[in-house]
Parts: C-alpha cells; structure tokens; sequence
C-alpha cells in the first residue's frame, strides 16, 4: 500500500473457536428476534438511548471515510403530524396509481395501506440522509463515493442497536421523498432515504405471519 498515517489494531478480541462460535449464535438468536413494528407506544426513550444507537450506526465502513450520511431525529409532536400528513399523500398516491400490480401484489400478505398512524405514536422518527457532497470536515462540500452502500450499511447497525437496546423499529419508505428535506431543514445535496420510526411496541402490537418466513441459509449463501 502506499505510505499512509497508521496505528496499531488492537482492540479486537483473540476468541477461540469455540468461542466464536457461541458468540456468532447468541447473536443469531438474539437478532432473529427483531422484526417490523407496526404499533407503537407513546411512552418516551431516553435520549441518550437512540443518542448511543446513532453514535454505533456512525461506525458503519463506508467510502473514503467520508460518512456521508446525517441522521435528523423527530421528537415534537407538530413535526410527526406534518411528516405524516406529507407521507400518507404519497403513500394514498401509491397505492391508488403509482403502485405496479407485482408490487401491491408482494404486499398484500403484509396488511398494508395508505394509513400509517405510528407516524405520529412512535416518540422517535428518524429521518436517514445520504449526502452526495460532504467530507470529514464541517463545510466541506468534497464528492462522497459509495453513498447508497455505506448508509445502507449504517442503516443495519443502527437498527440493530437499537433492536439491542429492547426498543422495535420500521422503516418507511414514501416515494418520493424530497418532502423530508424541507421537513427537517436539510440542504439540497442531501438525499432522504429512509424514515426509522423508533420506540416500545404496544402491549397488542401483532406481526404478519408472512414476515417471520425467513430464507435458509442454503439459500442466502454459498461457498466457492
């Protein structure tokens, strides 16, 4: 490689075999429990909860270290109301016209419409940004590279911090999304690419069957 700035890599743990093995299931059968919430409490998170989860999901590999993505977090009670106001008229949109038949057709056995209530009950939206122009620097405004793939990547850790610290997440994808910037008062060169509403489920909160259907392993991977 060439010559660079480096340090010692030092922090990662000498397990054994067996040791990774344990660990490498205990964090299957933790994990495997996580799924889409669709009903939500009210009851308020600590802050300093989805603060920790951010801070993970900011680890995420991604191109040039540039980390270009930014999190906005919707908490007040006005703002959930006129994100989902803006949401629902794209989703009511979706589902009377724009949908594909396959598309309304793969959603059909998850029960789900134009109406999308945990907008507003979830105590957390958070609104994930990828940013096209950026840098490790405030102010900076350098190409990032890679922006779909590493905030993709960010989006999993922090999904799983947060599934880690009890709380259940959805993602909610309206089509489009430009509405978001303005919303959350960020820049143009920011695109929106995913809405996380965060918090407890409620005490009847259900779960479509079909969505506990997962692959095997045999097909999701292989070896070469």
């Amino acid at each position: 490689m060439k010559p660079h700035d480096t340090m010692p890599y030092t922090e990662l743990p000498d397990y054994s075999d067996a040791e990774r093995i344990e660990r490498s299931k205990s964090f299957y059968d933790a994990i495997k429990t996580r799924r889409t919430c669709r009903y939500f409490t009210d009851d308020t998170i600590a802050r300093t909860v989805i603060e920790n989860a951010i801070l993970a999901a900011g680890t995420a590999p991604n191109g040039a270290n540039h980390q270009p993505w930014h999190f906005a977090v919707i908490e007040t009670p006005d703002k959930k109301k006129a994100l989902r106001a803006a949401a629902e008229e794209e989703e009511r949109a979706f589902y009377q016209s724009k949908g594909s038949y396959q598309w309304l057709e793969a959603l059909a056995p998850l029960g789900t419409d134009a109406d999308k209530p945990f907008l507003e009950i979830a105590p957390y939206l958070i609104v994930i940004f990828g940013q096209r122009k950026g840098g490790m620097n405030p102010g900076e405004m350098k190409q990032n590279y890679y922006v779909n793939e590493s905030v993709g990547i960010a989006n999993g850790l922090l999904i799983t911090a947060l599934h880690d610290a009890g709380l259940a997440t959805l993602t909610h994808t309206p089509n489009p999304m430009k509405f978001l910037n303005k919303l959350c008062e960020r820049p143009a060169h920011e695109k929106p690419m995913m809405i996380l509403a965060v918090g407890k489920p409620a005490p009847d909160a259900t779960i479509p069957v079909h969505a506990t259907i997962k692959k095997p392993l045999d097909q999701i991977a292989s070896w070469l």
